[in-house]
């Protein structure tokens, strides 16, 4: 995990041409975003000195890339909104009343019979190997699955998937891209690898309300039987505008077993609590004598939830994920496709009405 005060340290470094000030100090550092092997944030800067910070954005960009563990950086420069005369006006809430909105589901996205969200308290849990695998083993059940990446902040679904490029748009919807029997659908499909979403909560919330509603899951003739969303690491934004926009119809908490993130993890399912979301279990990825084991099956007994199951560290699912090609797909016989098979089960039958 690369360190925010590494990242500040190495920005100040970097000094600017009009202040002679590093790039924090100088209050030039907008929007940073740090998370795992990335960093980035927004140069804004008056529209008339463009040109002088260029070069500024590139020593930006070369001191990120010399930090060790950086490996995707992403540093735009954006100018200033050029101050307006004050005049006297409609509000802007009231003007927006006006404009079309953008579409809101009001239901469960169209021709989809379940949504599952696949949820974790805390980052770095392998929550999205989890949700790639576990819609792999739906599908091998003969249902008809869609993945829905809503990481958006940390995109890794065309990663798992081994998927790129922008998706069609046909007759009005987006047509998500469709790898190893799975529909697929994500932020990043629509932006650049190295992209830093510098974005606002309603931002987030907007492009995940777009990927629920524009995306052509199913069809009336050929309904999609269950929609799998990759939920992102804590109980912010995104997880809020998910359950406003769409009915969920249980949700799945993954936990390694330390304590640290299964504190995390009894959050989550609060979350759900609260808003009547049926938790249909835990489980405990990375088990084993690294990391731990029984750690979440204690938990779930003590939130009176199910146990689902636990997966142990393991290096082909690491490898399939780094590769695209997910081991319940690829190797359907195998002992990773066995467990997942075993904790599909237990979804479906949670899912049932």
């Amino acid at each position: 995990m690369v360190d925010r005060a590494a990242v500040l340290a190495a920005l100040e470094a970097v000094i600017d041409p009009i202040s002679g000030q590093g790039l924090v100090s100088a209050g030039l550092v907008q929007g940073l975003v740090v998370a795992e092997d990335r960093a980035g944030f927004a140069l804004e800067v008056a529209r008339d000195r463009v040109a002088t910070y260029a070069p500024v954005r590139d020593a930006a960009e070369a001191a990120l890339k010399a930090m060790p563990g950086v490996t995707r950086v992403s540093v735009v420069l954006t100018t200033e909104a050029a101050p307006q005369p004050r005049t006297a006006s409609l509000s802007r809430a009231a003007v927006d009343q006006g404009r079309p909105k953008a579409p809101v589901a009001t239901d469960r996205p169209a021709n989809v019979r379940r949504v599952l969200a696949v949820a974790s308290g805390k980052g770095g849990v392998g929550k999205s190997t989890v949700a790639v695998n576990l819609a792999a083993a739906l599908a091998a059940r003969g249902l008809s699955v869609g993945v829905l990446d809503a990481d958006v902040y940390g995109p890794s679904l065309p990663t798992m998937l081994g998927i790129g490029g922008q998706p069609a748009y046909e007759d009005g919807a987006i047509v998500p891209h469709l790898a190893h029997g799975l529909k697929a659908m994500s932020v990043g499909l629509l932006t650049k690898a190295d992209d830093a979403m510098i974005w606002r909560g309603p931002m987030a919330s907007q492009a995940i309300t777009q990927m629920l509603t524009q995306t052509r899951w199913g069809t009336a003739e050929a309904p999609l039987d269950i929609l799998v969303v990759d939920l992102p690491p804590g109980t912010g934004d995104v997880q809020l505008t998910l359950i406003q926009k769409t009915p969920l119809d249980g949700a799945v908490i993954v936990s390694t077993p330390q304590e640290v993130a299964l504190a995390d993890a009894r959050r989550a399912h609060t979350l759900f609590q609260r808003v009547g979301v049926p938790t249909l279990g835990l489980i405990e990825n990375m088990s084993g004598p690294i990391f731990g084991q029984g750690g979440a099956r204690a938990e779930a007994q003590r939130l009176a939830i199910p146990f689902l199951g636990d997966l142990p560290l393991d290096a082909a699912l690491r490898e399939g994920g780094d590769a695209g090609r997910p081991p319940v797909a690829v190797d359907p016989a195998g002992a990773i496709a066995d467990r997942f098979a075993a904790i599909a089960a237990l979804v479906v039958e949670g899912l049932k009405p």
